[in-house]
């Protein structure tokens, strides 16, 4: 449970490049960005407490609850940097995680690599036993040869184990035995699936519980080590992890399924976004994440970003979807690109500029760290081209080297193109923003949505670098850059409830559906659910059920949102209601009149979270004061196709109602907002910035 002193909170992101650290004291926000240790992770977290508790005027021990998300789970599974992992599976599918669903994602390269298994066929063991699609045991476990395997496993010194049985879904019983045994020889971390990922789809569900295994030590020992090291500068408080889904779960559950934190720290930038739309009723909004590592797209609609129950990790084919790995978990449901700060440029065969996947991170980080890094990075791109102050980066803590971006610029990418150093740097950041642009469209396509039609949300220490360029590719005519955009998924995680989704498989036709059977289960779902969020709180919780359904015969399923009540006699008849009527709004029409095709349910879900709090309602305001230009230099305008003199305005000295004509630049201590001459920058009542395209009303 929390402490008495939880007016005192503090997030802490651990990302590719910067750690982020935001303390909250009863709605006032201290926050600092400190360079990832990765070495030693936490050593950023406790550096920068250390910063933001002296500037708050505090001492660790005033601390109340700490909220953390690392992007350390999603980097061990990308670098296979994990323990070495043992999978015990049914006999005939030791190759289930190889062979993969034999979709081709690229469909005409002949020279189509699949991603390699993240368990090799050398360390995967079969055993004999059978459950049924339907939950019946078909065939006895063979615990002898469990044990056998349990002997091999020890001699080998494996790290972890993975558990996926056929059906497991269904009915664990053979896993949980399996684990008994394993647990009499082995004192290493043991994963099931029932308990990972109970859903249907056994290569998704093998994937992920086999990724749960191979991350487990490793987090275990990680969390561990941050909690030890937090008591010992004074901070004896709770610590709790934000998850792939956007809810606050136990160190303790954290340490058991740390695959839930593969996307934890991009899921605290999608809740600071739905937070900032529901403050301004901003219904239909676009996140935009951008980092030092990546930049991250998410569609909000409702005050609530779109949830998905899988996602993939570590695309490794132009980040074409089905060519990554796999993970069958709730997340915020988002498209991630190489696109952040430290994103390497470079030339291809065919001599077009290229930017990312590979990152330059903390270490040795872009060439004008002066930190021994020789590649240039977007931010040597933005440096180049004036957005950045090199003497006032991340609040002067980092002095920048223009000279060394101009020299990397030139060497790796404009002498190859015979551009000199601007336009080979504003031909970098071009690649990127169409990149990101790109990404957007397509993640709105995806989802059936018009991308121009949102307002944009721009955060991360690099979006607001980048945002108004990404409205005009966009036809995007707002966007809000709000007050710690620098560090915005740091100040998620203060936003984010205590919550948990259960899930659970079990395929039953509408002409076979038992209220009392599904009314059991779903109290169940309830009561696991329920039992996360309350490690965390004893305050008033909601519960959210969907079900996720489909024409029988086809191969995915549509989200069906529920009450939150028993089924009764009317059950079947209401189920297909709501089916046919959303069914109608994903697809603009339902399937009507052909005999024999039912309706069936495959994966039930239920979301238990605490109740948030009321919020205040701000209104977006056009300005009413036009600030004088004072300070200026030279910065690149896209527009324009050239330098041209921007206003550089400290945005400490701009009130509420300030209008700042574009072009422009807004600088801050952990970001600067650069206006393009297309857009003006108003001040709102809160602080935020608000882009306004010339001609257009807030």
């Amino acid at each position: 449970m929390t402490s008495g002193k939880d007016d005192i909170r503090l997030g802490a992101d651990i990302g590719g490049t910067f750690t982020d650290v935001a303390l909250d004291i009863r709605g006032r926000i201290f926050s600092t960005k400190v360079l990832t240790n990765y070495t030693m992770p936490e050593q950023a977290i406790l550096d920068g407490i250390e910063i933001v508790v002296a500037d708050a005027g505090i001492t660790a021990a005033d601390i109340g609850i700490v909220i953390h998300g690392t992007t350390l789970a999603t980097n061990a599974l990308i670098e296979r940097r994990g323990a070495r992992t043992a999978f015990i599976t049914t006999e005939g599918f030791r190759d289930v995680i190889e062979m993969r669903t034999e979709n081709r994602f690229e469909q005409y390269d002949l020279n189509l690599r699949l991603p390699p298994p993240l368990i090799p066929r050398e360390d995967r063991f079969t055993v004999r036993g059978r459950i049924g699609a339907e939950g019946q045991e078909l065939q006895a476990l063979d615990e002898a040869a469990l044990r056998m395997i349990a002997d091999t496993i020890a001699a080998q010194g494996f790290g972890a184990v993975a558990i996926g049985f056929i059906h497991a879904y269904a009915n664990p019983a053979h896993e949980r035995r399996a684990r008994e045994i394993l647990t009499e020889k082995l004192d290493i971390p043991i994963s099931i699936s029932s308990e990972v990922s109970p859903q249907m789809r056994e290569f998704e569900r093998f994937n992920t519980v086999c990724a749960n295994a191979y991350v487990r030590p490793q987090m275990a020992n990680y969390l561990a080590r941050l909690q030890t090291r937090l008591k010992d500068m004074g901070a004896d408080c709770p610590v709790f992890m934000i998850h792939s889904g956007g809810g606050l779960i136990s160190v303790e559950t954290a340490s058991e399924f740390p695959v839930r934190l593969v996307e934890s720290g991009p899921a605290g930038g999608a809740i600071f976004a739905a937070d900032i739309a529901r403050r301004f009723g901003m219904e239909k909004v676009v996140s935009y994440d951008m980092g030092g590592t990546t930049a991250k797209i998410c569609l909000i609609e409702d005050f609530a970003p779109r949830t998905a129950r899988t996602f993939e990790v570590a695309r490794t084919y132009r980040f074409s979807k089905g060519s990554g790995m796999p993970i069958s978990i709730p997340v915020i449901e988002m498209i991630e690109i190489g696109a952040g700060g430290g994103s390497i440029a470079w030339v291809d065969a065919m001599g077009r500029i290229q930017t990312g996947p590979e990152s330059a991170g903390s270490e040795p980080g872009p060439a004008c760290y002066g930190r021994g890094g020789k590649r240039p990075a977007i931010t040597d791109a933005d440096l180049v081209l004036g957005k950045l102050d090199p003497d006032n980066f991340a609040g002067g803590a980092i002095k920048l080297d223009t000279g060394a971006s101009r020299q990397a610029i030139l060497r790796d990418v404009g002498e190859r193109l015979s551009l000199d150093a601007v336009s080979t740097a504003f031909g970098i950041c071009e690649v990127v923003d169409e990149n990101m642009a790109n990404a957007a469209r397509v993640h709105a396509v995806e989802n059936g949505k018009n991308i121009s039609d949102n307002i944009m949300i721009a955060f991360g220490g690099a979006a607001p670098l980048h945002a108004a360029r990404l409205c005009e590719k966009l036809g995007i005519d707002q966007c809000l850059v709000p007050q710690g955009a620098g560090v915005g998924s740091a100040i998620g995680f203060l936003k984010a409830p205590f919550g948990y989704e259960a899930l659970a498989s079990k395929l039953t036709r509408l002409s076979q559906f038992k209220s009392d059977a599904i009314n059991a289960m779903l109290a169940e779902l309830k009561a696991s659910a329920e039992g996360f969020v309350r490690e965390g709180t004893s305050g008033k919780i909601v519960c959210e059920i969907t079900a996720f359904m489909r024409y029988a015969g086809q191969g995915w399923e549509i989200p069906v949102p529920l009450p939150d009540r028993p089924f009764g006699d009317d059950a079947v008849e209401t189920l297909e209601a709501l089916f046919r009527q959303n069914y109608q709004r994903f697809f603009g029409r339902a399937i009507d009149g052909l005999d024999g095709l039912e309706i069936e349910i495959v994966t039930w879900s239920v979301k238990v979270a605490a109740e948030q709090p009321g919020t205040v309602r701000h209104e977006l305001t056009s300005g009413f004061r036009t600030v004088e230009r004072t300070v200026t230099r030279q910065v690149f305008d896209p527009a324009a196709g050239s330098l041209q003199t921007y206003a550089i305005v400290e945005r400490t000295s701009l009130v509420a109602g300030d209008r700042v004509a574009g072009p422009a630049v807004i600088v801050e201590r952990e970001t600067s907002t650069v206006v393009t001459s297309p857009f003006d920058a108003v001040i709102q009542s809160d602080g935020s910035i608000l882009l306004i395209r010339k001609g257009g009303q807030a």
